[in-house]
């Protein structure tokens, strides 16, 4: 048993997750704006920072396991998508990762989504802009694409690149090097109120409802049962893994894409 943080811990995902961790006898942190141990605001620095200090207050600076699962999406304006789902994961990772490493032996599980991969058109130019941290040009990217469509790719951009950040990170010495087993899971839709507010909107509700999920929608516990297997030591040898939990939207849409041959 250990001590696993939460964001998004309140509600859908992170709420799902929260009760199997707790049922399994783990001491659970939960991060979130409301019902939660450490109530902040991941869209501003602040709301972040304190999230850390008091994240890390509470566990003693030594934390086994960290679920970041808070997460935003259309339409919610574009800006605090962008400042929750990249910059709001990307410093809880960062920020927890000496706690992690303390543990010497901690598992993280970073919450994507497939829409990283299905959203058609995503710029590149705004996924690099999100992992250079240049807000200025994530603004003018978005600005460019403009209301309503730009929290849609506010939201794909930002998953792809909290995704890549975290395969980048999780093979070097800072964390798969001080034990720490950094992996991402790719829901797709999910009845969470995340993609409920997406249904009931006029513009994005028409998209949200058509999206191809061969399986049927699924339930937040789906993920949350992923989420806990990947924080056991049966999942010890993932490291810096996408795994695509999303009722086989991508395998429909993107059949051949991957895996991809490489070339040196």
């Amino acid at each position: 048993m250990g001590t696993i943080a939460i964001s998004g811990s309140a509600s859908g995902i992170g709420a799902a997750t929260r009760a199997m961790l707790d049922a399994n006898g783990h001491t659970i942190i939960g991060i979130d704006l409301r019902d939660a141990e450490v109530i902040a605001d991941l869209t501003t620095d602040e709301g972040r920072h304190s999230a850390v200090t008091e994240v890390i207050a509470r566990c003693d600076g030594v934390l086994d396991g960290l679920v970041s699962g808070a997460g935003l999406g259309p339409p919610v304006p574009a800006a605090m998508i962008t400042e929750v789902n990249y910059f709001g994961s990307q410093a809880l990772l960062a920020g927890l990762r000496p706690a992690l490493a303390a543990a010497q032996g901690a598992a993280v599980v970073q919450i994507g989504s497939n829409s990283s991969t299905i959203t058609p058109n995503l710029p590149d130019d705004l996924v690099d802009a999100f992992l250079a941290h240049d807000r200025t040009a994530i603004t003018a990217a978005l600005d460019e694409i403009g209301e309503p469509f730009d929290s849609a790719m506010a939201y794909g951009a930002s998953k792809i690149a909290i995704t890549r950040w975290c395969r980048r990170q999780a093979t070097t010495d800072d964390w798969v090097g001080q034990g720490i087993r950094l992996n991402v899971i790719a829901p797709g839709a999910v009845q969470t109120p995340l993609l409920e507010r997406g249904d009931d909107d006029p513009i994005y509700g028409p998209l949200t409802t058509q999206l191809p999920v061969p399986t049927g929608r699924g339930a937040p516990e789906d993920i949350a049962t992923w989420i806990t297997f990947m924080l056991t030591p049966a999942a010890r040898f993932a490291c810096g893994s996408v795994i695509f939990v999303d009722g086989g939207s991508d395998a429909l849409i993107r059949t051949d894409d991957w895996p991809s041959t490489f070339s040196m």
